[in-house]
Parts: structure tokens; sequence; C-alpha cells
């Protein structure tokens, strides 16, 4: 088992080759640089001279834990944006996280490596970037020896430092890797056919995004037609250093860390995987499709087991608040009140403004859900509301979701458009819904932010052009701009939403037993004390 992955040695010869230096942190939310010199709170924010901008906060409440957060913008939208075979990008990741083989340590020492440092790792592609989790303890771990002869090993920080290194400068590809991917991606596609839940998403969606792959399951053609050189070279024009944004919370020292990502990180190359960069691509994130007239949709699917799903999806904006016409919240919302203060155009004017609603607003539909379809009409025993939340492309959808007996899907179904249509108009959003909304969004926030975790995933996207209005002011003014929502703000951010009957897509699934099935008379047990509602006298 390997002790450290880059010598002594190699580390001060990259540092004679290529002088780190540290840079001032850069935003595109109106927040001035922040200096390269100095540690803030809550967190610190630089470039290294290469390009990597890199985001660090030190949270002691997981006692001797860390979580790093490597994001390359792109995604499933790269693939078509910049040319590569479909679901290249996405199969490519897997066969990553799937091999782990550096330089000339093969894949089963890395493997030994990371076990015997506790480091957990998990490479993921999404829609719209590649996404590499790191968990590590931030103690000496990997130590050798006993006693008086014991050796203290490299601490978790710094081995997943190295790791990362590797990644971006030492990777190699690997067919039986690429095999394994391909493997899990069939098995995921297969499932997904044959689970009630999963097919009806996949209709529903199917339908909404008019087929765009971007945002389908890989069909098994596609994954199959995947070649090594493929997934390579998507996967690797995404790994430039100027592209990517490192994020690291844990129990530690951030002076020490900010050190080893100095020796570690800022000797990469700057044109490090530039032979895999597409030239004279275009950046720019594509918006989601735009969405034809509402449907309705029927599955039916084979299952011993008598139950059904519905669904309701329609047009939403995206995490920060864009639609899909590039239009935005903060601006529609403005355009809409013509009787608006000064105070009011103050708050709707902060980069948060969209997201702080769309926050809110969920938490209010998802409650209007669970009492009237659930509670009030007891129509099923699950109603959920959620929201894409995409951050770089603009626009995105809304999804409610419904689990019901057979009988009862169709009545679940209409209980949900009108709960929906009651929250725009004949039963709009009170101040105590507001409240209890705020209360509930920041406490979760509250709560979250105990975890490294959180911190990785809030500071990811910070310094990047591509999420324009995500910097600094998203995370310190968090709880000043939920408490200044007003119900006015959050009526007229309603309106962005395509809430209309004729923008609807609803779906609903079902399950049909197969033929021939024998269904066993269960002789039920007759009615115990204790067993109804109420107490044993209760008529």
């Amino acid at each position: 088992v390997p002790h450290t992955l880059v010598t002594h040695e190699e580390l001060e010869e990259a540092m004679k080759a290529n002088p780190p230096s540290w840079e001032p942190g850069q935003f595109s939310d109106g927040t001035p640089n922040t200096p390269a010199d100095r540690i803030t709170r809550p967190f610190t924010l630089r470039r290294l001279s290469n390009g990597i901008r890199v985001g660090i906060n030190q949270n002691p409440a997981e006692s001797q834990r860390g979580h790093l957060r490597l994001v390359a913008p792109g995604g499933r939208d790269a693939e078509r944006r910049l040319g590569f075979k479909s679901g290249s990008l996405a199969v490519g990741a897997r066969a990553m996280q799937e091999g782990g083989s550096f330089g000339s340590f093969s894949r089963e020492q890395v493997e030994l490596f990371a076990v015997d440092h506790l480091i957990m790792v998990e490479i993921n592609c999404n829609e719209e970037s590649l996404v590499m989790d790191f968990v590590f303890p931030t103690t000496n771990v990997g130590n050798s020896g006993y006693g008086e002869n014991m050796k203290l090993g490299i601490t978790g920080t710094e081995s997943v430092l190295q790791i990362v290194r590797e990644i971006l400068i030492d990777f190699n590809w690997e067919e039986d890797a690429l095999g394994r991917s391909k493997s899990s991606y069939r098995t995921a596609h297969e499932s997904l056919g044959k689970s009630l839940e999963g097919k009806s998403t996949e209709m529903i969606m199917d339908a909404v995004t008019s087929g765009d792959n971007r945002f389908l399951s890989i069909d098994i053609d596609t994954v199959n037609a995947v070649t090594l050189e493929d997934a390579k070279n998507a996967v690797m024009s995404q790994l430039r250093p100027k592209d990517i944004e490192i994020s690291v919370s844990g129990d530690f020292v951030v002076s020490e860390v900010m050190e080893q990502i100095l020796q570690y990180l800022g000797t990469v190359p700057a044109d490090t995987n530039a032979e895999y960069e597409v030239k004279d691509a275009t950046m720019e994130f594509d918006s989601v499709p735009k969405l034809a007239p509402g449907k309705h949709l029927d599955l039916e699917l084979e299952d011993s087991d008598p139950r059904a799903v519905a669904y309701v999806a329609g047009a939403a904006p995206n995490q920060w608040g864009f639609l899909a016409d590039g239009t935005s919240v903060a601006q529609r919302v403005s355009e809409a009140d013509k009787r608006a203060s000064d105070y009011d155009k103050q708050r709707r004017a902060h980069p948060l403004f969209g997201n702080a609603a769309l926050s809110l607003i969920s938490e209010i539909a998802n409650r209007r859900l669970f009492s009237t379809v659930r509670e009030r009409k007891q129509l099923t025993y699950d109603a959920n509301f959620s929201l894409t939340g995409f951050e770089r492309m603009k626009g995105g959808w809304f999804l409610v979701t419904v689990t019901a007996s057979k009988e009862k899907a169709q009545k679940a179904l209409d209980a949900c458009k009108e709960t929906l249509e009651a929250l725009r108009k004949s039963n709009p959003i009170s101040v105590d819904n507001l409240e209890s909304a705020k209360r509930v969004v920041l406490n979760r926030h509250e709560g979250e932010l105990r975890t490294s975790q959180y911190w990785a995933t809030i500071m990811s996207g910070i310094q990047e052009e591509s999420i324009p209005l995500k910097g600094p002011l998203s995370v310190t003014d968090f709880h000043a701009v939920i408490e200044a929502m007003t119900t006015t703000d959050l009526q007229l951010a309603l309106d962005c939403m395509g809430l209309d009957e004729s923008e609807l897509y609803t779906c609903i699934g079902k399950t049909v037993q197969p033929e021939g099935l024998v269904v066993d008379d269960i002789v039920k047990a007759s009615p115990m004390a204790g067993m109804g509602r109420g107490g044993a006298l209760m008529g």
C-alpha cells in the first residue's frame, strides 16, 4: 500500500517548475474581489495562479471530518454543445470512479491507499456539471509501526489533495473500468423500465423536454456506442484548471490546508489537458427546451402489487430565478408591481431574491398539498412538490408527485391541480403561510450548516461566471433576504410558473396484474381491541 501518491521530491520539482501563487477571488454578484493574502470569514475565497478557483471553510461541528467538492461546469449539456458523443461524459465520469489508476500506481494500489486513509470518492455527471465529492478524515491516517516506532502518515486532507492532483494530471483510462461503467448504466436503464415511479417520471420528462436526451436516462444503445476514447476526450476536456472550482470544508486549520492546496494544486500546470479542449466552442449554457401546450399521459405497467402514481409538471424558473426565455423572477415581479416602494425595489434587486422566493414557494406548496390532498381529502399518503433546481441552464420545471391507490389516482391528481390553482387565485399565500415557511427554510439552513458537505455545496459556484447571481452574498445575506420576503413577492413570483390548466403536463401510472396471476384469498383476522383508531371502547 503506498503511503503517499506524491513524494516530497516530486512536489519540490513541481514547485520549481510551476511556482504557485494566490490571486484575489473574483465574483459576478457585485461583491468586490477578496484579498489574496488574508483569511476571511465565514469562508476564504481565492484563485490559484493556474486559474483554479478555491473556497475553504473551517467547520468544527463535524469533528475530524472534511468534505471536498470539485465542480467542472459542463455536464450532459456540454456533450451536445461541444459535439461529444451522447452519453460520453456521463459514462466517462462513472468509468473514472470505477477505475482509479494513477501514473505508475495500479487501481488496486490507489484503492488500498483510499481505504487506508479512510477516503470516500464519488464522481457524478449531471445535466450541467461534472462533480467529484471526497469525504475524508482531517487527522493523520495511514500510520505505520507501533509504540515508539510508530511513523505518522499524512493527513486525510493531504491524501485527498494528492488524489485530486493525480486525477487532473496523471489519470490512466482503462478498458475494464469503462466496461463496469457501461454495465451499471445498462442495469440502471433496465430497472427504470420495470419501476412504476421510474418509468412514469421518464415518460413525463420525455414529454416535457420534447425528447431532449440531456434530461433523460441513457438508453442501452447509446451506452454501448461510447468508446474509451470518447469517454476520455469528453471528461478530460472538462478538467482544465481555468474551468474548475474546488470547495473544501472541515475540522482543520485553514492556513495549513491553504498551504497544502497551494503546493498540490497550485503546481498543476495552467495548460493541463489543453490538448482535449474543444476549440471555438461556445461556453454559454443552453436554456431548457421551450414547453409545448400541456397534455395528459397514461401508463400501465405489469406488477402484482396494485398501486398508482400521479404527476403534475410545468414550467418553472431555475434555482436562481432565470426562466427559459432569459427573463428573471426579479425582473418580472418588478414589472408586475406598479406600486413598489424603494424598499421593495432594493430587496428585489438582491441577487438572492429569486432563489429565496422559490425556496419559500416550494415549502408553502408542499404544505398546502399535504394538508389538502392527504389530510383533508385523504386521497394519498404522500404528495410532494419539487423544482428541478438547475443553476447554470436557464429555466426548469416543477414536479408534483402523488402516490395513491388505483381507484383514487385521478381524484388525487385533480386535487393537486385544484391546490395549485387555489394557491394562485382563490386561496393565496397568507402571512401565516409565509412566516411558517420562513421558519422551516431558516431552521433547515441552520441545521445543514453544521455539515461540511453543505458548506462545500453552497461554496461551489460562488466564483463561477456561469452562475452569475451566486456569490458570497448568497451565504452572508441568506437570513436577511429570507426574512425580508413578503406575500406580494411570492404571489407575483408564482405567476412566473406555468400553472395554467392549458400549460400543465399530467401523468397517471398504474400497475396491471400480469395474465394468469393467481391471487391468494387471504383470510383477514377479525378486528381486535386497539386495531382501529381511538380506544377499545370506540363504536
